[in-house]
């Protein structure tokens, strides 16, 4: 095919085929560990992903590859890099003489213990998980009273109640909790996927429980907030003039805290929202069916987990309602500012035109009189040539020239003023 191809073509379309089940055939012991990891501890995760596997003389994995299975003697490691965190999945096989003592150790137990401890991250989610073959009937089941805590159990029919699960949600004395599958006659496949999407149930319920703290943190906050803005509200009401200004700055600064707290905590909210609609898939997937006596895992979720989940929804719906309740305050306020400053504008263009009528009066008064002082200067002047030229043979009197000449000189000099004035307001 000699098209051109968009260089994430490959990469888009073996997405599909990326993290897939594995065949499992019972009896097993899974461990499963999430490291929640910034950016800097995934990348460190390789590293140390790359020593363990250079202890068993096995390759390490290429810069970009994110997911990984294989052998390490008896102990099968599966390593996952997620935006989030990294999950390590260490599945080991149950020897039968376990099985006849119902002696079931943890498959950590049989990974390095210096290793283990220097996992990069912190461990948000352990899980030991047991796979057993057949059913359990109503009864003695000694795997479960041992590996659970009775009063807690939580369990149900799975996989078209082909196989049974169980599980106590208990953190037991090694720091995991425990989940104990009997896989009846599940093809192993199936039993793979089904495997799967119960460590992914643990993962994902872990995961979007993240935002419980953020939520309750944020609560505080946005009350703190929603009092301010009530505050802040109530003063508008009665606020002068002056106290505007200062008013508005505080309004300012409560949106720009709210609008930075959203900022914070948006995106730890969006990823719980998404991680609860993939807990919600997950438990979907697995057809749990209700056996006598116990909760199913799906409804203990639901009713357990709600609480938490309507706080995270409940946090960013207030966050929303309180940014919205600041920009309809912010905007009544500049309104009210800017009516304001429209009348002040108003009333100062009136003192404008004030000011301009007096001073058209006043140059109209400055102009008589300097059409005066013009006409006494030249009429002085005409006295003076008169004087002079009755010694040359002028007939009539200085005086009298003068008297002459003054409404001549008076209509010229404001004839020219008048003039000058239209020629000057014209441009």
């Amino acid at each position: 095919m000699h098209t051109p191809q968009h260089p994430d073509r490959i990469a888009l379309h073996n997405e599909v085929h990326a993290r897939p089940p594995e065949a499992m055939t019972p009896p097993l012991a899974i461990a499963h560990l999430v490291m929640l990891a910034d950016p800097s501890q995934r990348e460190e995760s390789r590293r140390h992903l790359a020593s363990l596997l250079r202890d068993h003389h096995v390759p390490p994995p290429d810069e970009h590859v994110t997911h990984l299975r294989t052998e390490l003697g008896a102990l099968r490691l599966r390593w996952e890099m997620h935006t989030e965190f990294v999950t390590w999945t260490f599945t080991l096989r149950i020897r039968d003489d376990q099985l006849a003592v119902a002696d079931l150790a943890s498959a950590l137990d049989a990974a390095p213990r210096e290793w283990l401890a220097g996992l990069p991250g912190q461990c948000i989610s352990s899980l030991d998980l047991w796979v057993l073959p057949g059913v359990r009937r109503n009864g003695d089941d000694r795997f479960r009273q041992r590996l659970l805590h009775e009063d807690l159990l939580v369990g149900s029919a799975v996989a078209g109640e082909q196989a049974q699960v169980f599980t106590d949600f208990a953190i037991h004395p090694n720091g995991s909790s425990r989940f104990l599958l009997y896989a009846g006659e599940l093809p192993s496949r199936r039993l793979g996927r089904l495997v799967q999407r119960l460590l992914e149930i643990e993962t994902y319920r872990m995961a979007a429980m993240l935002g419980l703290p953020t939520a309750r943190k944020t609560g505080v906050a946005l009350a703190s907030a929603e009092s301010d803005l009530a505050g802040l509200a109530l003063a508008i009401q009665s606020a002068e003039r002056q106290e505007e200004a200062q008013l508005l700055d505080r309004l300012t600064r409560l949106a720009a805290q709210v609008e930075s707290q959203y900022a914070a905590t948006h995106s730890r909210f969006s990823a719980s929202s998404a991680y609860f609609e993939l807990l919600d898939q997950r438990i979907a997937q697995v057809g749990e069916a209700r056996l006598e006596g116990l909760q199913t895992i799906g409804e203990f979720i639901d009713r357990r987990l709600s609480p938490a989940r309507k706080t995270c929804e409940w946090a960013t719906r207030r966050q929303d309602a309180l940014s919205r309740r600041i920009s309809r305050v912010s905007s009544l306020l500049r309104t009210r500012v800017e009516i304001e400053q429209q009348q002040s504008s108003q009333a100062l263009l009136e003192a404008l035109n004030q000011r301009q009528d007096l001073q058209l009066k006043l140059q109209a008064t400055v102009e008589g009189l300097s059409v005066a002082a013009i006409t006494y200067y030249i009429v002085g002047l005409v006295s003076y040539l008169a004087k002079g030229g009755q010694k040359l043979g002028w007939p009539v009197s200085a005086e009298s020239t003068a008297a002459l000449a003054i409404p001549l000189v008076a209509g010229s000099v404001w004839w020219s003023l008048r003039r000058l004035h239209r020629s000057m307001f014209s441009h």
